[in-house]
């Protein structure tokens, strides 16, 4: 039965979604095509009428997970008279931590995204950027011009905390390496303000 166009195109969609939630939850290889067909409701047939292969798809579900990422950073920073402690409460929470297939692609797939090809690095590296954006504008007035900097290792300490905290099984050391971070990312955003 031939489908409609629209309707291929809303079965692309959900593709895509699902893979962007999927790849984060199992891992770029850690789940196959049919699973990931699967998951968006449809049958693995399909598959190569909509993309060209599973890097192709890898790619476009970094990038809806990265936009998504994004997204919500601008909402949660744009909704708070304090956005820098608004995006510090969402990122470094415990919610978060347990959040793995809608949570933050660079927590659930960096390490793994470091050993794609560049059609699905590229996706990261936008997120990246988009993400130091906010982190920077979030940031009170400082003396120093270099808040990009601060943004960079606000992000490294942010991802690598949420990272290590979903790795322990010890529940306790795993708050606290949230919580230390959380404080250590307020120190820096305050250190040289006028």
């Amino acid at each position: 039965m031939r489908v409609s166009r629209a309707q291929a195109e809303a079965n692309r969609e959900a593709v895509i979604n699902a893979a962007s939630r999927l790849f984060r939850e199992h891992g770029f290889d850690g789940i196959g095509l049919k699973d990931l067909m699967k998951g968006a409701g449809l049958t693995q047939g399909g598959f190569y009428k909509q993309f060209e292969s599973k890097e192709d798809l890898a790619a476009q579900a970094s990038r809806r997970a990265m936009e998504h990422a994004t997204r919500r950073w601008s909402a949660v920073a744009a909704a708070s008279p304090d956005p820098l402690e608004a995006l510090i409460e969402l990122y470094l929470s415990i919610g978060h931590r347990e959040e793995k297939s809608d949570g933050c692609p660079l927590a659930a797939l960096g390490s793994d995204a470091a050993r794609q090809s560049e059609e699905v690095r590229l996706p990261f590296q936008h997120g990246i950027q988009a993400h130091l954006q906010i982190l920077d504008e979030s940031m009170p007035a400082a003396e120093s011009p270099k808040t990009y900097d601060k943004a960079m290792a606000m992000l490294s300490l942010m991802v690598g905390a949420v990272t290590i905290s979903r790795i322990l099984k010890d529940e306790e050391m795993s708050h606290r390496f949230l919580n230390a971070a959380a404080d250590e990312v307020r120190r820096m955003a305050s250190a040289g303000k006028a």
